[in-house]
């Protein structure tokens, strides 16, 4: 039996539970919400209410006794870095897993000694490049995630002298004007991975770039007739 500790009761540590086997796990929520705390206990979880900021706090739930992993899932990178800090000097033998909201924040929390750092964004730009390989899988993902018939994720590739040729991706307002959302771009010169929209880098689009886009067919038909349009 693994004793696994999990900081923060929100969508991310709730899913990450549901695949945790309660015969082979013996888990503790700590929590301060009361909403979540209720929420908690009524899923049959076992909740602490200390103050992740105590090392005595900590030290009274099992860490570095008999606690094997954490999982740092609070809602603030900055209180995610505290917590690993503390948890490492408690116990350097801890198995510390934490999520970040941003990627800068991915050293931060390696230094302070976390084992596993998840960056959720980056993952589901990755999975959802993967899906679009898998035109099955994808239409599963319309008829049941989204759950309209209509609504599509595609690639669009940028072909020579195309009306988007030298454009930087800042200027691509799909949502405004073509009723699209951007999830992402593959640059050609960088490779075949997925640099997912939300980043902070403009990039200069050009020909045989890849668009990955999401929205309802029609509207993706006529946005790929666009960019297919030359000068």
């Amino acid at each position: 039996m693994r004793n696994i500790v999990v900081f923060g009761y929100n969508r991310l540590s709730i899913e990450a539970l549901k695949r945790l086997d309660t015969e082979r796990h013996n888990v503790i929520i700590v929590e301060q919400s009361e909403t979540a705390i209720e929420s908690a206990t009524e899923k049959g979880y076992a909740v602490a209410t200390i103050d992740f900021r105590d090392d005595e706090d900590l030290k009274s739930i099992g860490l570095g006794k008999h606690i094997d992993t954490i999982f740092c899932f609070l809602t603030e990178d900055s209180e995610n870095v505290f917590l690993t800090i503390s948890a490492r000097a408690i116990d350097p033998a801890l198995h510390i897993i934490a999520i970040v909201e941003d990627p800068d924040a991915v050293d931060k929390l390696i230094a302070a000694g976390a084992n596993k750092v998840i960056d959720p964004y980056q993952i589901c730009g990755r999975k959802i490049h993967e899906l679009i390989k898998k035109p099955d899988i994808t239409n599963i993902i319309d008829h049941t995630v989204f759950g309209r018939q209509d609504l599509n994720i595609a690639e669009v590739v940028i072909p020579e002298n195309s009306v988007l040729e030298n454009i930087h991706s800042s200027r691509l307002r799909l949502n405004e004007d073509h009723n699209l959302i951007l999830i992402g771009i593959i640059d050609k010169d960088l490779g075949e991975d997925l640099h997912f929209a939300t980043g902070e880098q403009d990039y200069l689009l050009n020909a045989g770039d890849t668009l990955v886009i999401l929205g309802p067919s029609r509207d993706i038909r006529a946005f790929k007739k666009e960019v297919a349009h030359v000068e």
